[in-house]
């Protein structure tokens, strides 16, 4: 996976969702959701679809699409870069 992708991405996560960690503490498999996690809610979850949207042109269509792109920093990227393959 590109580093450069993950690199953007905590920039997103950063920018967009104005979390409260460090850039560094945010890991590839580190989860957003859930126990030992971001902490990420789901207005959070939203505001990063968009926001994924507007940066990488990649539209998540649906809940459960969403459910399975937005678990980490890794699954994200993998979406972004099968989209980018796809485009």
């Amino acid at each position: 996976m590109s580093e450069a992708i993950h690199e953007k991405i905590k920039g997103i996560l950063m920018d967009e969702l104005m979390l409260d960690v460090e850039p560094e503490e945010i890991e590839p498999e580190t989860p957003l959701m859930g126990p030992d996690s971001l902490g990420l809610d789901s207005v959070d979850a939203l505001q990063l679809v968009v926001a994924l949207d507007k940066h990488f042109g990649l539209k998540i269509s649906d809940a459960e699409a969403a459910q399975g792109i937005l678990i980490n920093l890794k699954t994200i990227a993998k979406a972004v870069e099968e989209h980018q393959a796809a485009s």
